[in-house]
């Protein structure tokens, strides 16, 4: 039997190989969106979160990309283009930017200054009215000072807290022409020391008395004795608990600054003032300290000026009491009248020097012209030796 030939199949299969490694180019792309959209979403955050001010410094500094401050040198001759035009393509900031910003710094620190000084001047006031609520209701409970209630204003002055304790017909606060206070004003006295210490402010004391002169030869008018009375209430207090340390000044201005100016001889025009001072009053009462007046100097300017402590523009008035009927409120003198009355004694104040009268004045110039003439008729005489 012939031997079969075998037949040789091949079959070639074709393999189809599905969902295989693509690479990895799309996790490229996909890794930059979601990188970009970080990017965004932290800019939106970054805007959200900062102040306009902070917005625009982020927007200069990216403006202004030079690390120096200041003006940048002027270019040498070589840098420049054709017609002297610059070919940087970079605009450097200048000093202006410096300035502006050293301005702006300067006007945020006047800003801040002047807000501190408005908040220090609402907390005085609001101070200070508590204070007068706390001395309303004390003379409304009080035994002690229930008689006296008509003896008794309180208001409230640019300068602070003014209290101010008046004579009656029937119950002055001193003996005539003396400075000894009557029991019952010391008593008044101590009950309003220890409200004074419950505020840090300072106080000055005033003395006033009436128009009626005083009667004694010996030198002594009424400009002393208010000066004394104030510094016999300045003693009361002090010996009622008060520190002796709050007190600015004591003054006595006489009668220059009356109460009722319809009737000068009125006992409630004899009256001792104590002001709770502001901050502001305080500075301006102790601005003067220490410092002597210029020769020259007028004595509108000078320290020796009897001060204004009636704080004619009230405010706010609240009176205790019934006041007397066309009674005013005190007003400062005129500054003529001021000048013409003589100088009130001030027992404990802002120390200030007195002024001196200002003498006549001699130029160098003329004091050269002088010395050179001299000189002259000098040498002229040993000439004619």
């Amino acid at each position: 039997m012939a031997e079969a030939k075998s037949t040789v199949i091949i079959r070639r299969v074709k393999k189809v190989q599905g969902g295989g490694h693509h690479g990895g180019a799309w996790k490229v792309a996909f890794a930059d969106f979601v990188t970009a959209m970080m990017a965004f979403f932290l800019v939106l955050w970054l805007m959200a979160a900062t102040t306009k001010e902070q917005r625009a410094a982020i927007s200069e500094y990216f403006r202004n990309p030079s690390p120096l401050s200041g003006k940048s040198p002027a270019p040498s001759p070589g840098m420049n283009g054709p017609g002297g035009a610059s070919t940087s393509m970079i605009k450097l900031g200048g000093t202006a930017d410096m300035a502006k910003g050293q301005k702006d710094e300067m006007g945020r620190k006047r800003d801040n200054a002047a807000d501190t000084d408005v908040d220090s001047r609402a907390k005085d006031k609001r101070r200070l009215e508590a204070l007068m609520q706390d001395l309303k209701e004390a003379i409304d409970k009080s035994q002690a000072l229930e008689p006296f209630k008509d003896q008794l204003l309180l208001d409230l002055t640019p300068d602070g807290l003014r209290i101010q304790i008046v004579d009656k017909q029937n119950r002055p606060m001193f003996d005539i022409g003396r400075d000894q206070l009557k029991p019952y004003t010391v008593a008044i006295l101590r009950e309003l020391s220890s409200f004074i210490n419950q505020v840090p402010n300072h106080i000055s004391i005033t003395g006033h008395t009436d128009t009626t002169a005083y009667s004694s030869d010996a030198g002594y008018t009424n400009w002393e004795l208010s000066a004394d009375r104030a510094n016999a209430a300045r003693r009361a207090l002090v010996a009622g608990g008060m520190s002796d340390a709050k007190v600015t000044r004591v003054v006595g201005l006489s009668s220059s600054v009356l109460f009722d100016k319809t009737d000068p001889q009125n006992p409630i025009n004899r009256r001792i003032s104590i002001v709770v001072m502001t901050q502001d009053a305080e500075n301006a009462a102790l601005a003067g300290a220490g410092q002597g007046v210029a020769l020259g100097k007028s004595l509108h300017d000078a320290d020796t000026q009897v001060p204004d402590l009636s704080g004619a523009a009230a405010t706010g008035t609240a009176t205790v009491g019934t006041p007397v009927e066309g009674a005013k409120s005190d007003a400062a003198p005129p500054v003529a009248a001021a000048a013409a009355a003589p100088p009130a004694p001030v027992l404990a104040s802002a120390g200030t020097a007195a002024a001196r009268p200002a003498g006549p004045r001699i130029s160098s110039s003329a004091q050269v012209a002088s010395a050179t003439a001299l000189a002259k008729a000098a040498e002229a005489a040993v000439e004619k030796r």
